[in-house]
C-alpha cells in the first residue's frame, strides 16, 4: 500500500536565509551599477578635459608661432609695451602680439592681434583685444580653455641658445626688448588632477 505524498513547505528559517540571499544579491547588484555609473561618468569627465586640452594646446600653437614683433603703447599712452612681455610679476603668465587675425568679413581692422594668458582661480584664460594700442576703456574678450590649473610656468629659449625665465632677458638692450622673439617658447602646466605637461612652441620667423 503507497502513501500519500505530503507537500513541505519552507521553514521559518528556510525563508530567513532565501530572504537574506536575495537582499545581498540586490546590494551587490546595485553597487556594481552605481560603480558603473562613476566609471562613466569619471570617464566621460575625462576625455572632455582630454578634449578641452587638446583644444588649448592648438590654440597656443596658433598663438605663439606667430608671434610678430610689433610692440604697442601702453593704456596710459606714454610707454610702449614689447612684442612679447612675460617677467612673472605682472596679471599676465604671456602678453604679446600676433599676426595671422583671419578677417573674413573683412571688417576694419588690422591682421595683428594683442594677446594675453593668465590663471584666475585655477582656470586658464586667453585674453584679446581688438586693437593694438588699447587704452582703459577697450574692453578684452576673454575664453576659458583650461579648469584645474594650479599653476603656469613659461621659459625662453634665446638664440645664444639659453634658457630665460622671462622675457626680454633683463641683460638685452630695452630699445632691442621691445621687438626681440625667442626661438622657443616652453609652457609648462600643472593640474590637480592631470599632473603636469610640458609643450615646446618654436616662434617662426
Amino acid at each position: 500500500m503507497m502513501r500519500a505524498s505530503r507537500s513541505r513547505g519552507f521553514t521559518l528559517l528556510e525563508l530567513i536565509v532565501a530572504m537574506a540571499i536575495s537582499v545581498i544579491f540586490s546590494v551587490i547588484a546595485y553597487v556594481g551599477l552605481s560603480n558603473l555609473q562613476l566609471n562613466f561618468t569619471s570617464g566621460r569627465d575625462s576625455l572632455e578635459q582630454i578634449a578641452a586640452m587638446q583644444f588649448a594646446m592648438r590654440r597656443l600653437a596658433q598663438d605663439l608661432t606667430q608671434i610678430q614683433p610689433r610692440p604697442i603703447r601702453d593704456e596710459l599712452g606714454d610707454g610702449y609695451k614689447a612684442s612679447l612681455l612675460a617677467d612673472g610679476r605682472g596679471t599676465y603668465a604671456l602678453e604679446f602680439t600676433r599676426g595671422g587675425w583671419s578677417n573674413p568679413l573683412g571688417l576694419p581692422r588690422p591682421t595683428l592681434q594683442r594677446v594675453a594668458y593668465f590663471l584666475q582661480d585655477e582656470v586658464l584664460i586667453r585674453r584679446h583685444w581688438r586693437v593694438l594700442d588699447r587704452t582703459l576703456s577697450n574692453e578684452p574678450v576673454e575664453t576659458q580653455l583650461l579648469e584645474n590649473v594650479l599653476q603656469v610656468q613659461v621659459r625662453f629659449l634665446d638664440f645664444q641658445r639659453e634658457w630665460r625665465d622671462q622675457w626680454p632677458p633683463l641683460d638685452m638692450d630695452p630699445a632691442e626688448g621691445l621687438r626681440a622673439r625667442p626661438l622657443l617658447i616652453e609652457i609648462t602646466l600643472e593640474f590637480s588632477d592631470f599632473g603636469v605637461i610640458t609643450r615646446l612652441f618654436e616662434v617662426s620667423g
